[in-house]
């Protein structure tokens, strides 16, 4: 991953990832998915990512998701 992106979130529910990276798309944030799940264990996490300068409005965006 470049440097200019940072981790804004993570689960162990891929499919949680994915909705964070939704509504971050949905308010014109650029945001991908990294899942190093093990897919025979179930174990590892899926962590979004956005460019430096989103971190702080991700993360606001994203509060609340999975709790």
């Amino acid at each position: 991953m470049d440097e200019n992106w940072i981790k804004v979130y993570s689960s162990s529910l891929p499919w949680q990832a994915e909705m964070a990276k939704q509504v971050l798309e949905e308010n014109g944030i650029e945001a991908v998915v990294i899942n190093q799940q093990d897919s025979n264990f179930f174990f590892g996490e899926a962590t979004v990512y956005v460019e430096n300068e989103w971190e702080e409005t991700a993360k606001e965006l994203l509060k609340g998701i999975g709790s």
